[in-house]
């Protein structure tokens, strides 16, 4: 027999390091030994043979002194033994040995003790041999009377598999397991019964199934599930016993057995599309979802949710469940709840939208009282953006919606309020009536915003949007109380010298209203004394970012400033309050500029900082109608082009998403005759006129690609030499960050190889698992050996190794075959994905992946540096002075790659933060550039 053909026996892992006993060692040990030197005997005569040794002489003599023990560890071992030990001649034919062997059976299936009664019957299942089975079958039977159900579950399962592999041996078997289903009291027997007249005979499966179908409630759950299987089976081969069999699985949806309530429900959508049943399956994976603890269970759930989404037919059956879908949301773990807003989004719709806002808010508010866990941020972050996704779509609810995501811009967590700073933006722009509340919240918020990036994007909503002189002037008051006293340099200076004293710093601010624990209103004055008891006293925030040397919220406060002041002199009539407003702005400018030249900041300011606000003062001192419509228009255009294509690539998703759904079949489609199809070699079903037709066409390209043998094919990597003692070739299996090697070792000699171990090592990221167990190897065998490696980042890597192998009756040392090198690409588990400008730009910040180049130059400015290298590269469309303005701050870039890694090394370069608004806008920041050859270099744009 072929190693293909030998049925698979137990397996026993065991250690190598011992040298074998003798076969008249063990012989002895078996002969004279006491109880316990037999069991161990019998354990390493066990162990040689399944290592491929012969021992036909202890045959008789574990017969004889071993058998008739009552021990039951001896047992145990004998059932292992009988099933690996050799029963048959060279030519096929019984040993006359195991007619002993099959009276021991007997008589251990007559035993008093039941456990040693179902271990019998268990290993009777594993034998090949129908002469050892034949004197067996009226114990057998019996045993189907026992009065232990662990005697009665194994009779049945013993008298299936004979009657499976050897139907002449009882050919009465699906009568009489029939009888005993209808008389058995037991849950475990009962299943057992039932699984076998599934296989065995359908017909009196269902004819019991009939006389008991309202009972199913009240069986156990390991058989419900059976009848689950059964159920569903019956219907798709005969879809006109739905009828008979749907109300049952109604009644199964309530069974107490997650297990069962999950099967029933998946079948009852295979069975019926009414809205009846989809919206019961439904509300079973729902309830199943909220019940179980298990994450992974909830997830498997969820998906099967979606699945019925994907029907159109199903969508509004489920349209009315998104309330009950909301209530998976107590979940606490992030990634159930992230595809439960996803779901909930998608099944929106405007008779539920009120409902779904509702929710999310009580849930943004409860994220802000819990206490802080480390998914409560992404948690935050996941219900903004939901709420920002429904506001766009029904904008109706925006106004529902905006003042209470607008009290998380003061966030610690700078993602949660960048999305929502995201979504502010993009309502005040299309919401026209909103603008004035939006306005209005943001001014109440805007002192107790924390981040810098957020206090930025703040402060250009409020220039853009802010167009009554009420606003303008709030927001002239809240820029003054962020700031604190001016002029700061005097001031800070002051109180490092301790002239001014903390009791006489008065600072002043906007009388705000504030709303008490009883509901009433509380006023706070305008002047408010500090008196700090630290050195370093807690700073207004713009004044704080200052003095950290963040100067480019500087540069955006400038910006605003001159866009409210441009506003307020086209709003005001009187000359004079034109003049104090502009005069109170510039000097704003021009103490924040004399800030940067002094020594107070960490860092100084930049150039580029300084001809920002350089700029904007002298566009006040002009006020020129050019320079209004450039601050006041274009900007505002240019965020609803980008608003626009944003909204145009998001209906242009879904537009094809609706398509992927709706499966439309056109007139001249041609139609599939299940009467044109046949099994192809790998056993698939085929259409041959559609083959004919691409034959005809000249077209074999979908047959190749859909050919999975040939694809597999081009996995496998020859590890060896077709001439070497042992050949060897792997199938790499790769599927995500888990790589699968499958290994075919041949022994290609006429020796049996002992411990012939595969021996895998790995360069790169890349981490093997486990350790291949040792294995044996006949003459001319084979064998397959599977290891597991994880891959632990993304990058190539190499696995190596060899195979070491002893030759049984030699005295050499180990023998080695060298393997070849197997290259894991990493293109075989990086798989494409989507995400936003956001995101990317968030992993670009956070992963770690550039090598960085380092120049030597006798030049210490980066401007001059980049000035050089525009004129050694003798480029004229590109001036030195507009070397890091606006986009020519990329094309500076280009040239300075350029001249380190070559001209064909330059990829792309790209900003590592949004560091411009405009064409001509002052670039500062981080510039990255890749080449081809994976290398990076890193830029400090505007740094000296």
């Amino acid at each position: 027999m072929t190693a293909a053909e030998n049925v698979c026996y137990t397996l026993i892992n065991v250690p190598m390091d011992s040298e074998p006993p003798s076969e008249i060692s063990l012989k002895n040990d078996l002969e004279k030994g006491d109880v316990k030197s037999k069991t161990e005997a019998l354990k390493k005569v066990i162990i040689m043979i399944l290592n491929g040794e012969k021992l036909p002489g202890l045959l008789m003599t574990i017969i004889r002194f071993v058998l008739p023990l009552q021990d039951h560890t001896i047992k145990k071992l004998l059932l292992v033994f009988w099933e690996i030990v050799p029963k048959t001649t060279p030519d096929g034919r019984l040993l006359h040995e195991m007619i002993l062997v099959c009276d021991a059976y007997r008589k251990d299936l007559q035993h008093p003790n039941e456990f040693i009664r179902g271990s019998t019957l268990r290993f009777l299942c594993k034998l090949k041999e129908a002469e050892l089975l034949e004197p067996l079958m009226p114990a057998i039977r019996a045993c189907l009377e026992h009065r232990h159900s662990y005697v009665r579950r194994n009779a049945v399962l013993a008298i299936y598999t004979i009657y499976r592999n050897f139907e002449h041996l009882i050919p009465d078997a699906p009568e009489l397991i029939h009888d005993f289903l209808v008389n058995e009291k037991d849950a475990s027997c009962k299943r057992n019964a039932f699984m076998m007249l599934i296989h065995a005979d359908q017909d009196r499966a269902l004819d019991y199934l009939s006389t008991c179908i309202d009972q199913v409630q009240t069986f156990g759950d390991i058989l419900q599930l059976v009848i689950v299987e059964l159920i569903y089976k019956v219907c798709h081969a005969n879809p006109s016993e739905r009828a008979r069999f749907i109300r049952c699985i109604y009644n199964l949806l309530q069974s107490s057995s997650p297990a069962v309530k999950y099967e029933a429900a998946g079948t009852l959508v295979t069975l019926s599309s009414a809205p009846t049943a989809i919206k019961a399956a439904a509300q079973c994976y729902i309830d199943l979802i909220i019940k179980e603890s298990d994450n992974n269970v909830k997830l498997i759930v969820l998906d099967r949710l979606i699945e019925l989404k994907e029907h159109p037919a199903h969508e509004r059956v489920l349209q009315d469940l998104v309330m009950d879908i909301l209530r998976v949301l107590s979940t606490p773990d992030l990634e159930v709840r992230k595809k439960t807003l996803q779901l909930a989004l998608d099944l929106v719709s405007s008779r539920n939208v009120e409902e779904l806002v509702i929710v999310l808010k009580k849930e943004v508010i409860k994220t802000n009282n819990v206490s802080e866990h480390e998914d409560t941020d992404k948690y935050r972050q996941l219900l903004v953006r939901t709420l920002h996704s429904c506001s766009v779509r029904f904008p109706d609810m925006a106004a529902n919606v905006i003042p209470v995501l607008m009290e998380f811009l003061s966030d610690s967590n700078e993602a949660a309020a960048a999305d929502v700073l995201e979504f502010v933006r993009e309502a005040i722009q299309r919401f026209d009536n909103l603008r004035m509340l939006i306005v209005e919240k943001m001014l109440e918020v805007f002192h107790a915003i924390k981040s810098v990036k957020i206090y930025r994007g703040a402060l250009w909503i409020l220039g853009e949007y802010c167009s009554t002189k009420e606003d303008i002037q709030s927001v002239m008051t809240e820029v003054r109380r962020s700031l604190g006293e001016i002029p700061i340099v005097e001031s800070e200076i002051k109180k490092e010298a301790g002239e001014l004293k903390p009791e006489e710093e008065i600072t002043v601010g906007p009388v705000q209203k504030l709303v008490t624990e009883m509901g009433t209103y509380a006023t706070q004055s305008a002047l408010s004394s500090s008196r700090p008891t630290k050195k370093e006293e807690e700073r207004p925030p713009l004044r704080g970012f200052l003095l950290d040397g963040d100067f480019f919220v500087a540069a955006s406060l400038a910006t605003t400033l001159t866009k409210i002041a441009l506003r307020y002199v086209a709003l005001v009539q009187e000359k004079k309050k034109q003049n104090s407003f502009v005069a109170e702005a510039m000097l704003l400018m021009a103490t924040i500029l004399h800030l940067g030249k002094s020594s107070l900041p960490k860092k100084p300011i930049t150039d580029d900082d300084v001809d920002r606000i350089s700029l904007c003062l002298k566009v006040l001192s002009e006020c020129s109608p050019l320079m209004n419509d450039i601050f006041n228009k274009e900007c505002r255009q240019s965020l609803s082009h980008m608003l626009s294509a944003k909204l145009e690539e998001e209906k242009l998703s879904q537009k094809k998403e609706s398509e992927k759904r709706n499966v439309t079949v056109q007139p001249d489609d041609p139609i599939s005759f299940m009467q044109l199809t046949a099994k192809n070699e790998m056993n698939c079903k085929e259409d041959q006129f559609q083959l004919s037709l691409l034959a005809a066409m000249g077209n074999t390209q979908r047959k190749e690609a859909a050919d999975p043998l040939a694809s597999k094919l081009n996995k496998v990597t020859q590890l060896t030499g077709f001439s070497d003692p042992v050949y060897a070739e792997a199938y790499v299996h790769v599927n995500q960050y888990d790589i699968v090697l499958d290994v075919l070792v041949v022994n290609q000699t006429s020796d049996t190889l002992q411990n012939c171990t595969l021996e895998l090592a790995t360069l790169g990221d890349l981490k093997l698992v486990e350790k291949p167990s040792p294995l044996t190897l006949a003459p001319h065998d084979f064998a397959n050996i599977k290891a597991n490696v994880k891959v632990a980042s993304t990058e190539n890597g190499i696995i190596f190794g060899n195979i070491v192998y002893d030759v049984s009756g030699a005295a050499s040392d180990r023998n080695c075959v060298v393997l070849s090198d197997i290259h894991i690409d990493i293109m075989d588990y990086i798989q494409p994905a989507t995400c936003t400008d956001a995101e990317f730009r968030q992993m670009w910040a956070e992963f770690e992946w550039e090598n960085k180049v380092t120049v030597n130059t006798n030049i210490v400015d980066l401007n001059d540096y980049l000035q050089h290298i525009l004129k050694s590269t003798n480029m004229k469309c590109l001036t030195p002075e507009k070397a890091l303005s606006g986009y020519c701050g990329f094309m500076a870039a280009n040239l300075y790659a350029r001249s380190i890694f070559g001209e064909d090394a330059l990829a792309n370069v790209s900003i590592e933060k949004p560091i411009q608004q405009g064409p001509e806008a002052p670039v500062t920041g981080h510039i990255r550039i890749r080449a081809k050859s994976q290398t990076c270099l890193a830029i400090n744009v505007g740094d000296q």
